[in-house]
């Protein structure tokens, strides 16, 4: 059996050569905005969307070469909501992956430019893809839009904004995070779905779930590691939540019950896999390394 490291390498390596090579050149006009979207892209992240988008794929049996847009156009959108969310005017952080925000490192005009360029090139990249029918990449945009818009990602953003020195109920912070980090790791695991041709609406069904149980997970192991870990590790300020006094799951329900909720969740998600006659064994590491990480 492979470790998570060899995994990890893998489909992290893969998708970031995809995105050196669909990233505009930096010497091309205008020089800096493109400097500024390859600084932001291509800094030292997980890749852990783009990780699932192939490890479903592996499951389903379906060509990597058939998944590299839409790890692409994934990692595109979750790095755009990295620039904007890190802006004075949202979270106002100076760190991220280990160095300067890309409003610290250019400006501010440039990272809100940065965002808006990566998120249309992540729609470019499903519109063009060759590997995919035109329905299937027409699905798979009208997944990813919804996904990050008012109703996905975005709008999760929204409601955290709302939420600062706010004490909310554990339902509401659930709903954020399935909305703000949830819903683009569930468009992770089903443009893979969607790529492969199933149309069986309860294989559908539980990758939708298994995903979801996925992207609340891993928001909560992030709420608990803004408290334990620190700012090394990490890449980004530990205790910026709590700084910010933002609602989370541990100050919510505490550091012991917001771990037990994540191993319960760990547990519905390989019951949704077992429900499928798939090889799922990738996913199933990548899920156990996501509940255990360091950062």
């Amino acid at each position: 059996m492979r470790k998570i490291e060899e995994i990890l390498d893998q489909y992290a390596g893969r998708v970031n050569r995809q995105l050196e090579v669909c990233l505009p050149d930096e010497s091309s006009p205008p020089e800096t905005l493109h400097q500024a979207m390859r600084y932001a892209v291509l800094g030292n992240g997980k890749r852990i969307r783009p990780v699932l988008l192939y490890a479903t794929g592996e499951a389903l049996g379906v060509p990597s070469e058939r998944l590299d847009n839409p790890a692409c156009a994934v990692e595109l959108i979750h790095s755009y909501s990295l620039v904007h969310d890190d802006l004075p005017a949202m979270d106002d952080d100076d760190l991220r992956r280990g160095r300067p925000t890309c409003h610290k490192a250019f400006d501010e005009a440039t990272a809100i430019l940065v965002g808006d360029a990566v998120q249309a090139l992540a729609f470019s990249m499903l519109a063009n893809d060759q590997a995919n029918s035109p329905e299937q990449r027409n699905t798979m945009i009208q997944l990813l839009a919804e996904c990050t818009g008012s109703q996905g990602m975005v709008g999760g953003q929204a409601i955290d904004l709302a939420s600062v020195d706010r004490q909310l109920s554990r339902q509401e912070v659930e709903h954020m995070h399935r909305l703000k980090t949830g819903a683009l790791i569930k468009a992770s695991v089903l443009l893979a779905v969607i790529a492969s041709g199933a149309d069986d609406p309860d294989t559908h069904n539980h990758f939708a779930r298994f995903a979801e149980c996925i992207g609340l997970m891993f928001q909560i192991r992030d709420d608990i590691l803004d408290i334990q870990s620190n700012t090394e590790t990490l890449g980004k300020p530990q205790g910026s939540d709590e700084a910010q006094k933002k609602p989370t799951y541990p100050s919510i329900i505490g550091i012991e019950e917001s771990e037990s909720a994540c191993r319960k969740l760990l547990e519905q998600a390989c019951l949704e896999m077992e429900s499928v006659n798939v090889r799922w064994d990738t996913l199933k590491l990548i899920s156990q390394y996501i509940v255990t990480r360091a950062s």
